[in-house]
């Protein structure tokens, strides 16, 4: 284990400041985590964490003072000794109690940065990196299984991959901690291929050293809340300077690997600005801001890689031939140096920059930073289709005269998918809202134009028949002279700026609305209704829609119904018109709602049940399905290695088509920097490949005896959570004073409230703050509570050990439900319970919550042939075990500055260090969110 400096220092004595501003320590508790890890294999040191732990610990020294680094050192030492074993209970001393209030901060600011370099480092090395996620090991995979490049080809040109950027809040770092840990990173690629200086000609070590000695100096907290603008800016910084580049590298090595040039199967997509569920705070406003700063962005990327590429092509035509295409885009250009006369491409290049300048300030309002220095003929570009032709014109022409090797790679090879991939709009933009919204929505237009006084009393077959009755009507239900609720405004407004997007940046721009809380056909249609207030839903024979209805199943019941619901959406005959001019229906499927529901086993085996089901259901309507997955960071929130989740998709559900979402630390984690963007995209596309054009790797009749167990076993673990969860009387008392959940939604992580509504029932609670709040106190109850029950109440061990050997999503399942287990410890959760006001009640649940940790350890320790978990994994293991000796004192000083929070201690810095020790726990954890 690092030394912060390299060193470990003598044990401080002699240093016990007021008891006002110190900690106590339990010697019982740490003796107990002390026999706890003994046992455990030594931890194999990664190099640049070492490296990274010496200069962090420089830092403290010169810019905290010798007195704090050695405070620091001190817990440190004494923690890792005693998860190593070097020192036995009766001699440890934490050096907690040592602390001011002043150490207390500067401390957890300490153990959270370690825990960043460690993560950065760890990244590094590959310690998240899964062998055979890429595509040229998918190809070789599918060839030795008879599948041709050329099949593959076929596939990918009806493919949709995309990962969708949201706002959801979790995570905790500011964006200027990120962007230093993110120069970091790229100072350690710099060392790792010999260099000694950047370009700039500063040290490597010194420039790093830097960057952390301004870590340490940077607030890790916000002061405000979050807007939606903020969420808007962080998200297009990822997409400008790390899928705007990235991607079309990565379609020139997919290409080299197929000897083919496929479509552009995987784009981004987002939330941000669209997403107006539980958060009123994102209006139409919003949505023209989000979309108007992705034009101006994606665009001035086009202008600027286009001002390079003009620098490139000096081709003379003195020296090669040109095209007549090339002379014509060159002769419109308006460029007519006679510096340049004999060099047709740059000046075509000039010509075509001339009017992506118009584009730009057409669909931006503004003027771009470089001006161009030409009129060109044609004046701004209609839409990307056009700007790519011409693109295309040249490669073309360089193609013909010999010069393909400037054509298809390179700058313009880059350009011309970036063009295909990005369009004007950067990223897909998702509209949603939740059903109930729609209902009150379309219930007040409906009476106001006189046609149903009250919608809101109708069953379903009459809003069905009342719904398709007004979508076969050319007339619309506003009009200027009615008196309409606030809500009902603001959501037309919305549908009218979508209408509006289209018609500026193209119909890529927006394409999905999703709806929350779907339960039924008429949810779909009312979202219908609105879109044809806007004219994004047009009747005729047949009807058309310019975006799809999307239907969010996220409860254990809702994701029970989905199958019959889609049948009964597809009967209807206008939809049955829309979707076979489409060629694909989207339906979206909830991990973190659907968990908070029924707990982590249910949810799993309920999405799995309702993605199978809705199969031949799209397979009898003749359409494509399209599932989109609304995955979080946690397990608890459907969190883990998405390529093991997308190849444990039920066979034939994938269909070269899926989405995913990547939210809060998630986005941070897998797009923080090129190379891991890089490799997380090639294992988003490689699973796709495997997933859809692999065998199923399940015989029909292990299909039929797995399924069953699963069913029997779900039942078991449903009962218990529930009976846990929601059954239990004051349960919601005991979570939210266990569990720093007030704290973490006093946190300025995110512009929309923590719960749905004003109530604190925990139904109304948002999943995000449900997973995080039991993460804080190492209980991450949410990711394994009732699987215990469910594997030891099913007596056949035989054929559990055969499901885990044979079938993917079994595997899948156990994997993160092991790694959650890893993260939880329940002797330092069990300190939270001295939180709770009612002694006895604490205890009771409590117990019952160890309990059921300690039945599920043992019965997955059981299917896994494992004496302790994480045996067979040892990376995961050992990043783990790296962990723990920073996050107990950070567990042990959160108590007990909750404890005199919550007694009345008005000090600021007892509520900024709360703050900090969840920021710090969430960033060891990793994925808490």
């Amino acid at each position: 284990m690092p030394a912060f400096a390299g060193m470990t220092v003598e044990r401080l004595s002699g240093q016990t400041p007021a008891a006002a501003t110190s900690f106590s320590v339990d010697r019982a508790f740490i003796a107990s985590q002390h026999r706890a890890m003994s046992s455990t294999p030594p931890i194999t040191q990664n190099p640049d964490i070492r490296f990274l732990g010496r200069l962090l610990g420089d830092v403290i020294r010169v810019y905290g003072g010798e007195a704090l680094f050695r405070r620091i050192e001190y817990i440190r030492s004494a923690s890792v000794d005693r998860a190593r074993g070097i020192v036995g209970s009766h001699e440890i001393d934490s050096g907690l109690g040592a602390l001011t209030l002043d150490d207390t901060l500067a401390f957890v600011r300490g153990f959270m940065l370690f825990s960043m370099l460690a993560n950065l480092a760890e990244d590094r090395q590959g310690i998240a990196a899964e062998p055979g996620a890429d595509v040229a090991a998918a190809l070789d995979r599918l060839e030795k299984e008879g599948i041709s490049r050329a099949k593959v080809v076929e596939m990918l040109d009806r493919a949709l991959i995309v990962p969708v950027l949201t706002a959801h809040p979790t995570e905790v770092r500011r964006k200027s901690m990120i962007d230093h840990r993110n120069k970091i990173a790229e100072l350690m690629t710099l060392k790792d291929i010999g260099r000694t200086e950047t370009v700039d000609g500063d040290l490597i070590d010194q420039a790093i050293y830097r960057q952390i000695a301004l870590l340490w100096q940077t607030r890790p907290l916000r002061r405000e809340r979050l807007y939606v603008a903020d969420e808007v800016e962080t998200a297009l910084a990822y997409l400008r300077d790390i899928f705007l580049p990235t991607l079309p590298a990565l379609y020139s090595r997919w290409q080299r690997a197929l000897g083919h040039r496929p479509a552009s199967f995987l784009k981004p997509g987002s939330w941000i600005g669209g997403d107006r569920d539980g958060n009123p705070f994102v209006t139409a406003d919003s949505l023209r801001l989000a979309l108007s700063r992705s034009a101006e962005t994606v665009i001035g990327y086009y202008l600027r890689e286009l001002h390079e590429l003009g620098a490139e092509l000096s081709i003379s035509t003195e020296l090669a031939e040109v095209t007549w295409e090339v002379e014509k885009l060159a002769e419109a250009s308006g460029d007519k140096s006679s510096t340049r006369s004999d060099e047709p491409y740059r000046r075509a290049i000039t010509g075509i920059y001339s009017r992506l300048s118009k584009t730009y300030e057409k669909l931006t309002g503004r003027l771009p930073a470089r001006l161009p220095a030409t009129d060109a003929e044609g004046g701004a570009y209609e839409d990307p289709a056009a700007l790519r032709a011409d693109l295309v014109e040249i490669a073309h022409a360089l193609n013909r005269t010999g010069a393909d090797s400037l054509a298809g790679n390179g700058a313009l090879g880059r350009l011309i998918r970036a063009v295909e991939t990005f369009g004007f709009h950067l990223a897909t933009l998702d509209m949603r809202q939740n059903a109930d919204v729609h209902e009150r929505v379309v219930a007040d237009l409906l009476r106001v134009a006189g046609v149903e006084a009250d919608y809101g009393a109708l069953d379903e077959p009459a809003r069905v028949a009342l719904l398709r009755s007004e979508l076969a009507s050319k007339r619309l239900l506003r009009t200027p002279f009615g008196a309409y609720a606030d809500e009902t405004l603001s959501e037309l407004a919305i549908v009218e700026a979508a209408a509006e997007a289209h018609r500026r940046y193209g119909p890529a721009a927006i394409t999905t609305y999703l709806i929350s809380k779907a339960e039924s056909v008429s949810d779909m249609l009312e979202v219908n209704i609105l879109l044809k207030e806007a004219g994004l839903f047009v009747p005729g024979d047949p009807p058309t829609a310019a975006i799809m209805a999307v239907p969010l199943f996220e409860t254990i019941g809702d994701l029970d119904r989905a199958p019959e619901v889609m049948t009964q959406w597809f009967a209807l005959p206008e939809v049955a018109a829309i979707t076979a001019a489409r060629g694909h229906q989207e339906v979206m499927v909830g991990y973190s709602d659907s968990n908070k529901d029924g707990g982590y086993l249910t949810s799993v085996w309920s999405l799995h049940e309702a993605s199978s089901a809705l199969k031949p259901v799209f397979a009898k309507a003749n359409s494509a399905i399209q599932l989109f997955h609304g995955r979080g960071g946690a397990v608890g929130r459907g969190g883990g290695s998405s390529f093991a989740a997308i190849l444990a998709q039920p066979h034939g559900t994938v269909q070269g088509r899926i989405r995913i979402t990547e939210q809060g630390e998630v986005i941070a984690a897998k797009y923080g920097t090129r190379e891991s963007a890089a490799a997380n995209l090639e294992a988003m596309a490689s699973a796709t490949l495997l997933a859809t054009l692999e065998e199923d790797a399940l015989q029909p009749k292990d299909a039929k005896r797995f399924f069953a167990a699963m069913d029997e076993i779900s039942a078991n673990a449903f009962k218990a959570y529930r009976g846990l969860v929601y059954d239990t009387e004051g349960f919601r008392t005991f979570f939210r004073q266990m569990t720093p959940i007030a704290e973490i939604a006093d946190l300025k992580i995110g512009s929309r409230p923590a719960s749905r509504t004003k109530s604190d029932r925990i139904e109304d609670l948002r999943a995000i703050p449900w997973v995080f709040s039991w993460a804080q106190a190492r209980v991450m109850l949410p990711g394994w509570y009732g699987v215990g029950h469910g594997l030891k109440g099913f007596k056949d061990i035989g054929l559990l050990r055969e499901m885990l050997e044979a079938w993917p999503f079994f595997q899948s399942t156990l994997a993160n439900l092991e790694m959650v287990l890893a993260k939880s410890d329940m002797d330092i959760a069990e300190r939270y319970v001295a939180l709770v006001e009612d002694e006895a009640m604490g205890r009771d649940i409590f117990g019952r919550i160890r309990d059921g940790w300690q039945r599920t350890q043992e019965a997955l320790l059981s299917v896994t042939r494992q004496t302790r978990l994480l045996q067979k994994n040892p990376s995961l293991d050992q990043s783990i075990r790296l962990r723990l000796p920073y996050i107990e004192p950070l567990n042990l000083l959160q108590i007990e500055l909750l404890k005199r929070h919550r007694a009345g201690e008005d000090d600021p810095r007892v509520r900024e260090g709360i703050q900090l020790s969840i920021n710090a726990i969430a960033t060891a954890l990793r994925n808490s969110g």
